[in-house]
């Protein structure tokens, strides 16, 4: 009852309208004429004179029944409301050993998810003394954004909060994707002295920013040449 009543109160009609002149638009154009013509033109078509922008100069105003118009607006409201995306935050744990299949079950279902529009919160939860292979922690939730790195971007690199570690993702959009200028990449670094440094696994920005171990990292390029 209250929403109907702020979107019936939000329009002033008829002889609540205060401006003295007032813009008046039609199917056929928008005329500006004295507010009491305007009256008098509505009456004449059985209809009310509705003040659609009141912060105009003069006002705009439309000539129409005005529980058509209110029905026209609740209308556009509701399309508006249903086209509105719902992003929503879903959740993937990893303990800091979890085994292949594991991960490769929880990489599908973040892949879903960010297919989906949604945005992935990682974390790898550590149980008790678990808490000393934080390392280890670090580098499966970066292996699991470079493994997604065709489908979502990192809004923050893992940070540790209490005993959990948290890895951020969201979604990217159609044409976002990186894996059409690695050739380009690749051609920049061609150095005969740079070739020894390639890795199996791309490595991008999410690991030039993060703080692992040499030992670590060979982990990490196992674990990606051993899927």
């Amino acid at each position: 009852m209250g929403k109907k009543d702020d979107l019936k109160n939000q329009y002033r009609i008829n002889e609540a309208i205060r401006s003295s002149e007032v813009r008046v638009v039609t199917e056929g154009g928008a005329e500006v004429m004295p507010t009491y013509k305007a009256l008098d033109l509505a009456r004449r078509q059985d209809v009310d004179l509705v003040e659609i922008s009141p912060n105009a100069q003069p006002p705009v105003c439309r000539l129409i029944d005005y529980s058509k118009f209110l029905y026209q607006q609740k209308k556009k409201q509701k399309e508006m409301k249903a086209k509105q995306v719902k992003v929503e935050v879903k959740e993937i744990r990893f303990g800091p050993q979890t085994d292949d299949h594991d991960y490769n079950f929880k990489m599908k279902h973040a892949i879903e998810f960010l297919k989906a529009g949604n945005k992935v919160r990682a974390y790898v939860f550590f149980r008790g003394r678990s808490i000393l292979f934080k390392e280890q922690g670090e580098v499966l939730l970066l292996r699991f954004a470079n493994d997604l790195e065709e489908y979502a971007k990192v809004e923050s690199l893992p940070s540790l909060e209490g005993k959990k570690m948290f890895l951020y993702l969201s979604p990217k959009k159609p044409g976002q994707s990186k894996k059409p200028q690695q050739p380009q990449q690749q051609k920049q670094h061609a150095a005969p002295e740079r070739q020894e440094e390639k890795t199996e696994i791309p490595v991008n920005n999410v690991f030039a920013n993060a703080k692992i171990s040499p030992e670590d990292l060979e982990k990490l390029k196992a674990a990606g040449t051993d899927e």
